[in-house]
């Protein structure tokens, strides 16, 4: 597992991953979740990319984030395309990459002091 030290005093952050599972604040999570610098809702739905549904944003949206990441798991995995219409539509910002880019990318968007919002596949 791979880890960063970070001086944030931000309530939630990724302080390891690998292949296997996101590790927030010394807790392993092998299941997806969404992470906010001040909110980890750990049992969301859906557990795999495929499942994913517009309907499944509607809690980023009421963390009201500048920037959502969406880590779809061991390689860079595109969600379906009204997916990516309803993001665009949202006038939201957002990346799409795998989960371990994800991770890095959440930590250095959050040290910045920006409200991002994460939902991880595993």
């Amino acid at each position: 597992m791979k880890f960063a030290e970070d001086h944030n005093s931000s309530r939630y952050k990724i302080t390891g991953y690998d292949a296997k599972g996101v590790e927030i604040n010394g807790k392993t999570f092998k299941q997806s979740f969404i992470l906010s610098p001040m909110e980890l809702i750990s049992d969301w739905q859906p557990q795999d990319l495929s499942s994913l549904s517009t309907e499944h944003f509607a809690h980023f949206y009421e963390m009201k984030p500048e920037v959502i990441i969406l880590g779809t798991g061991q390689i860079q995995t595109f969600p379906d395309r009204e997916i990516l219409k309803y993001l665009v539509q949202n006038r939201i910002g957002y990346e799409i990459m795998d989960t371990q880019a994800a991770c890095r990318t959440f930590n250095v968007i959050m040290a910045e002091g920006r409200n991002v919002v994460a939902g991880m596949f595993i």
